[in-house]
């Protein structure tokens, strides 16, 4: 499966459990492993399907360096993620959905993104217009059935 349909399908799960969003890491072509959101459930506002996604291919890698590896995101990274994706090597980020999506669904981190997305520092993020809508649709839902 592509690995931006599987992100999209776990943002589908996380989205039953508390947050539309989930996250795959890809290696050489194969998929290492892919989570969602667990912020709800696990009552940690760290927990994003980014963060978790980064903690189990280190896990599984056996490596802190995650260079030669990227990401498939359900939706583009809040700040936190992004730099999260930074510290840990990553290439290249992909998402389908944008923060504009997801601030239309009541997660907004603009006053972060305004804050601290200044410069070169921060990586360049390929929309994925091909799965665009489909995750785009699970935060509207989301929106639809909010907690």
């Amino acid at each position: 499966m592509h690995p931006m349909k599987t992100a999209i399908s776990l943002s589908r799960i996380g989205s039953e459990l508390g947050g539309p969003f989930g996250a795959v890491i890809v290696k050489d072509g194969k998929i290492i492993c892919g989570t969602y959101n667990k912020v709800v459930p696990a009552n940690d506002p760290t927990a994003h399907a980014e963060i978790l996604a980064i903690r189990k291919a280190c896990e599984i890698l056996r490596t802190h360096d995650l260079s030669g590896c990227e990401i498939h995101c359900s939706c583009e990274p809040c700040p936190m993620c992004h730099f999260a994706i930074q510290w840990a090597g990553i290439d290249t980020v992909y998402c389908a959905a944008t923060r504009y999506d997801a601030k239309r669904a009541g997660f907004s981190d603009q006053h972060m993104h305004n804050q601290f997305i200044v410069g070169a520092l921060w990586k360049p993020v390929y929309h994925d217009m091909d799965h665009a809508d489909e995750a785009a649709e699970i935060l509207r839902q989301w929106e639809g059935a909010r907690y």
